[in-house]
Formats: C-alpha cells, structure tokens, sequence
C-alpha cells in the first residue's frame, strides 16, 4: 500500500509482480496514476524550509528518533523479525540467505549506531571567531525541507531504509521511492519502524513508475533527491531538477593483479564474490579484471580458479540467481559482441541456466567470462564494447604481459566512472604507478 501523510492507502489500479524464480504472480502492488499524486506534491510543497525539526525547532525529535532506532534495532534482533526479512528479500530479489542477511545486519548494526543521543550529535554544530569584536560564525546543519530518496532494486533494504531515515534525522519530511520489484521490503520495515514509534507523517512511500515520481518531483518542488540507479536516469534528474540531487549512478570496477603472485586461493575466492555475488547486481560488482602474466602461468591459473568457484554457484542455492535487469537474450547477444573483439575468447560460462523456470523477463545465465588482450582495448570501438556495465554475472579477463602497465593505467583513465574494486599487489613500486 501507498502511504502519504500518515495514512495507508490504495491506488485505482495495480501492478503484477512475478516471482523472479518462477514466473508467477505472487504481488499485486499499487500502480499509482498522474491522477492520484496530488496528494504527494502538496505534502511536499508544504514543508517549511525549517523542516520538521532543526537545531531551533522541536529539538526533542532528534531524542525521539534515537529511541526509535534503538527500539528498531532490538526488534530486529528478534529471530523471527530477522528470518522475516531475510526471506522477504530472498522472494523479491533472490539471492543466498547468507547476502540477504548481510542487508538485516547491515541496518541493525546502523541503527544501533544512531539508537540514544547519536541522531543528535549528528545535528553538530561548527563555530568560527570572528575577525573583530561582536563577531562570530556559527554553522548549524539544517534541513532542506521536502526531499525524496529513489532506490533500486538490489539492496531492497539497506539503501532505501538507511537513505529515508538520514533525510528524517536531519529534520527532512522524505518522499521515497523503490523499485516496486522489491518495494514490499521497505513497506514492511516501514509498518516495523511506526510500531516502535516513527510517526506515520514522516516518511511518504508511494508505489509508481518513474514518470508518475518525476512529476511529483518537480510539482513538488523537491528541495533534494537522493538518487541510486542508472546513469540514464541520473543525467535526467540532474536535469529536471536543475541541479538539487545527489546521485549513486553507474559503476564499473576494475580489479587489477600485480606482477606478484601470492595468496591465489583467497585472491580467486574474493575476485569470485566480487565478480558474481548476486549475480554481479550491483554497482560495486567487479567487471574487468586485469590480469599480469604471471597470474596465467600454469602452476597458477587464476582463470581456472575462477572457473572452477564459477561453476560451484547454483541457482538452487541462491548463489546464481535470476537477474532482473538484464533478459537472458540481451545478456547472450552482449557477450557476442564483447567476443567479436579482435583475440577475444570465451573463458567459461556464456550458456543460459538448464532446467530453470525464470521467466523470460529476466535472466539465468551462468557466471561469465570473456577473455582479451590487453591490447584490445586501444581501438574505441573494442574498448566502449567491453566497458559496458552489465548488470549481471559477466566480467572481462584483460591479459597484460611485464612492461604493460602503461597500457593498463591508460585503460582505466579512460573509464568514465573510477570505481575501483581493487588493486591487489605488496609491490610498493607498482602500486604507486
């Protein structure tokens, strides 16, 4: 359900969502119309740029908002509230009961951090003397007003649950939005967070496409959005919004291996988890992996390594799992094109899953490698072909011999996004190149 201005409510129509592991409708969520968000744009529009509390204004909420994340992060402790949302998240946006878990821990542990006076003491001030007498500067962290926090869908939790409580700790009234794939999530901890005590007016949360929430945006006048998502999307809010966002877009990390060898088994099992932990969907997920020659020797085979803990991931067990971006069709005819590059070649994977029942709409492909020589990437073409962000269990092998760090370094300088996933080398000399 939608909720605005403290009340739960329902829209005209609905949106089917489908298990992403067999294709059945399993949800029916709200398909909020342009005719039904008025409600949302004055609530927006009518927040006072004093916001709901500052260092001035109801400073008691900062104390209120610290009992509330105390009391949410015990209730999350709570073995049924933790198995409870661990599974909900596997439902929408499956993946190991060990990485939905992660998300469980990751928000509890936060809001630990934030439980007692801690939501206060981030409302910190700063002073400065003054040059003459009578004179001082005081600096005091106060809210923007309306604002908005848009998520994705795969961290159904985490983002969207730490992004919207931020905005709320500093005195901001948040409109948020998640991709109605997985927002149930965020509902759920929603309802959770008024049972301990959030007032039901703080957080707005509304179930609709993006056009619908981009008309509230600028109706409403959104002081701030908090946006993660694609790059596409972003440059349009950046856009629309003349500017008031600020943006987690796009994401494509490299991982280079040094000319000293060491450590093969953990560097493969960490180079394993970066590259196809829940499937590679996520922005922080390893997509080129440069590899020194002395890695390839055969007494190493680092791609044989990683072949091998490729192939132990299952759909059964969640540690392959449907992608929800990228259809199976799309991802095979990307890897085409990554393999029609001069000494390209297929390191393992590149099959769709056997015996699955995902539906068409998504993905299930194994965990993928394409293999090319460094020198590859010097022609644009073959380089804008393999630095394309899949959002799935898909990465580019990059071989490069002694003397061939230049070409490495010039590579990723040309990368439009500098995530880096890491840099794995003792050699000081190296490291600092």
């Amino acid at each position: 359900m939608n909720l605005c201005g403290g009340s739960w409510t329902k829209a005209k129509r609905t949106q089917d969502i489908v298990d992403p592991l067999n294709g059945e409708v399993f949800l029916k969520v709200p398909n909020t119309a342009m005719d039904e968000i008025e409600p949302y744009i004055q609530r927006m529009a009518a927040v006072p740029r004093s916001g709901l509390h500052n260092p001035f204004k109801n400073p008691e909420r900062y104390v209120m908002l610290g009992e509330v994340c105390g009391a949410a992060a015990r209730e999350m402790f709570k073995p049924e509230v933790d198995d409870f949302f661990i599974r909900l998240i596997q439902r929408v946006a499956p993946k190991s009961y060990a990485q939905a878990g992660g998300e469980i821990k990751a928000v509890r542990t936060w809001l630990q951090d934030f439980s007692g006076n801690n939501v206060r003491m981030l409302a910190e001030s700063q002073g400065l003397p003054g040059d003459h007498v009578g004179q001082s500067t005081v600096g005091y962290r106060m809210p923007f007003g309306g604002v908005s926090v848009i998520t994705p869908f795969n961290f159904p939790l985490e983002i969207c649950g730490i992004q919207s409580l931020s905005a709320v700790f500093m005195g901001n009234q948040c409109t948020t939005k998640v991709d109605w794939k997985v927002a149930i999530v965020m509902e759920q901890f929603l309802r959770m967070l008024h049972s301990v005590g959030l007032p039901k007016s703080d957080i707005d949360f509304i179930y609709c496409d993006g056009p619908v929430f981009n008309e509230v945006l600028l109706r409403g006048d959104a002081k701030m959005t908090l946006f993660t998502g694609s790059q596409r999307v972003a440059d349009k809010l950046a856009v629309d919004l003349k500017g008031k966002v600020k943006l987690e877009d796009a994401g494509f990390d490299w991982k280079i291996l040094g000319p000293d060898v060491m450590d093969v088994d953990y560097v493969a099992w960490q180079a394993d988890h970066d590259a196809y932990g829940f499937a590679g969907q996520k922005c922080s997920a390893q997509s080129m992996l440069f590899m020194h020659e002395n890695w390839t020797k055969p007494d190493v085979d680092i791609v044989g390594r990683l072949a091998r803990l490729a192939g132990q991931r299952s759909l059964k067990e969640l540690t392959n799992c449907p992608v929800l971006t990228w259809p199976t069709e799309k991802f095979l005819a990307h890897m085409d094109r990554v393999l029609a590059i001069p000494g390209a070649s297929l390191a393992f994977g590149g099959k769709e899953l056997a015996d699955h029942t995902v539906p068409p709409q998504y993905g299930a492909v194994e965990p993928t490698a394409v293999r090319i020589p460094i020198e590859a990437l010097e022609d644009p073409p073959s380089f804008e072909v393999a630095t394309v962000e899949l959002f799935g269990p898909f990465q580019v092998l990059v071989d490069y011999k002694e003397g061939q760090q230049s070409k490495v370094i010039e590579a990723i300088n040309r990368m439009p996004n500098h995530l880096t996933a890491g840099i794995v080398s003792n050699n000081p000399r190296f490291i600092n190149e």
